[in-house]
């Protein structure tokens, strides 16, 4: 692999790279690889050595397989045709397919593989790189047509035509933009080694237990003689967000085994009106605030904007003037709205059925096939939930009707009925034990 460790050479530091990307995630190894392809001169940057640990479930959707560049091949773990759900611990039940639902696999080995690609495509990585802060303007800033992106503990900065930001949802890149961040959720997560007779009984299967938070869910994604085992919830709630996920380990007869890791991580989702650029720079993947915000699942979403920065950035490289350059921004950032955009407003609609109505979804994936089936369909890659409810009229209706805010209810008069003989908002699949 092509890479550079510290400080390059003079040589390095005086050129003007077309495309300049900061963060070596799914994202800004998928940006990297586009502009690489288009035959642009490209610098990665990674503030860590590779490869890196980073707290994630692993789980690879059709999205996120036709996102991949062509002829990478995935380093799987796992193939999964089964999905155990329960309901905070009850009501289990498992589906399964003949066919393969998703795969499993190990974000360290798969990021260093995208990496990888976005090298052999003519992309230089430089790992030790932490970027400190970007300027549009100003003494280090040769002319209008470059950036300069300015790394910690070395006076010259890195200059480029375009820059992406792929470095997080705390990065440097997003601040510069200023980016917006709406719904912030914790997710922590454990490696835990098991032995050959509980890997096998996990082997092919997944667990997804809706939680007890609103909101929340955990999982168990085998990966061979490990599972990973996490759980999500809002922010604000770290310490019941921790508490389930002992609960959970311990009842799923996981306590006595130590994990390898144990982790955590933020997710945020962008507001609507986040910009997604700034002059001569873009964000992508995290760093933009794109994820799904029902399911928090990400790799999808940054491969695929990471992809559409890259070849954005190409077109913002070759911009002449401010005017040009705001046209491809504005471009890119329609690209991102018109598809990523719309499948999130779906997501945040989904989430808030979901954490007011845990137990109907539950009911429905395990007892309703055609819920199934377009669950099903959906992880492959045949379909996505935003297509099922664009194109089915009764899908699209009863999440109308779901997601309608629930009537204030009317003042208890003399004669109202004790509020603990009321009847459960949550539905009969929530009591049924």
């Amino acid at each position: 692999m092509s890479s550079e460790n510290g400080a390059g050479d003079s040589e390095t530091e005086r050129t003007v790279w077309d495309v300049v990307v900061v963060g070596a995630g799914p994202a800004g190894a998928s940006a990297a690889y586009a502009a690489a392809v288009a035959g642009r001169r490209v610098l990665l940057l990674e503030k860590s050595e590779l490869p890196r640990y980073k707290t994630c479930g692993g789980g690879i959707v059709g999205l996120s397989r036709d996102a991949l560049p062509p002829g990478f091949e995935l380093p799987l773990r796992d193939r999964v045709h089964a999905v155990t759900f329960s309901l905070n611990g009850r009501l289990t039940r498992t589906r399964r397919s003949r066919r393969m639902l998703f795969g499993l696999l190990n974000r360290p080995e798969f990021d260093h593989a995208l990496v990888e690609s976005a090298v052999d495509a003519g992309a230089l990585l430089r790992t030790g790189a932490s970027v400190s802060r970007v300027e549009q303007h100003g003494p280090l800033v040769p002319d209008r047509r470059t950036v300069a992106v300015v790394l910690a503990g070395e006076e010259e900065p890195v200059l480029a035509r375009a820059v992406v930001g792929a470095d997080g949802s705390a990065g440097r890149i997003g601040a510069h933009v200023g980016v917006k961040l709406d719904q912030v959720d914790l997710g922590l997560e454990a490696e835990i080694p098991v032995p050959d007779s509980v890997a096998e009984d996990w082997a092919g299967r997944v667990l997804i237990d809706w939680g007890p938070l609103p909101g929340s869910y955990g999982w168990v994604f085998p990966k061979g003689d490990t599972l990973t085992v996490g759980v999500i919830s809002a922010r604000g709630e770290g310490a019941a967000t921790k508490r389930y996920l002992d609960d959970f380990i311990g009842r799923l007869g996981l306590a006595g085994f130590e994990p390898s890791i144990s982790s955590g991580h933020l997710t945020r989702c962008r507001t609507d009106d986040s910009p997604l650029s700034r002059g001569r720079v873009l964000v992508c993947g995290d760093a933009a605030g794109l994820l799904e915000p029902w399911t928090r699942e990400g790799i999808s979403f940054a491969l695929r904007s990471g992809r559409l920065a890259g070849e954005w950035a190409v077109r913002i490289a070759e911009a002449h003037d401010a005017v040009d350059t705001r046209r491809q921004a504005l471009n890119y950032t329609f690209a991102v709205k018109a598809g990523l955009g719309v499948e999130m407003s779906i997501g945040r609609r989904m989430f808030t059925v979901f954490a007011r109505r845990p137990g109907l979804l539950h009911a429905a994936l395990t007892g309703f096939r055609p819920a199934w089936t377009a669950f099903a369909r959906i992880t492959r890659g045949a379909t996505s939930l935003t297509e099922i409810v664009r194109t089915h009229p009764v899908a699209r209706r009863a999440l109308d009707a779901m997601d309608r805010p629930a009537p204030a209810p009317e003042p208890a008069g003399p004669g109202a009925a004790d509020p603990a003989g009321a009847a459960d908002p949550a539905g009969p699949a929530d009591r049924k034990d």
